[in-house]
């Protein structure tokens, strides 16, 4: 990655700490595709805090004078979207993100998803 990304990368993930976001994941993605650089995948523990989160990133990233695409999903709160060009946030319900698993998708590990205490598993 560059290092216009890297610092993209690093405001997103501090905007996601300052809010408390749970098990994030950076992901490198110059090998597997050309549409963006790196991926950061993120947890809320509420559709207020999922969006909030998102929020948090989009406006520490415009402050520091990036450009933020859109964002996508603030009406639910589900699986909310931030995309900054060459980096893009996901910020997700526990079980949106393990439904989706878009860890697997991208290469990288899935963090362990454990509501009941038991192992997780792909349907």
């Amino acid at each position: 990655m560059t290092e216009y990304v890297d610092a993209m990368r690093d405001i997103a993930v501090l905007a996601l700490e300052d809010i408390k976001g749970k098990e994030i994941q950076v992901l490198d993605t110059t090998t597997l595709t050309d549409l963006f650089d790196c991926m950061i995948v993120a947890t809320g523990e509420s559709n207020r805090q999922v969006r909030a989160l998102a929020n948090n990133v989009a406006v520490e990233l415009k402050a520091k004078g990036y450009e933020i695409l859109s964002t996508e999903g603030e009406e639910t709160g589900d699986w909310v979207l931030v995309d900054a060009g060459s980096l893009i946030v996901h910020v997700m319900l526990p079980a949106v993100r393990d439904y989706y698993d878009l860890e697997q998708l991208w290469g990288g590990q899935k963090p362990t998803f454990n509501p009941m205490g038991k192992a997780w598993s792909a349907v």
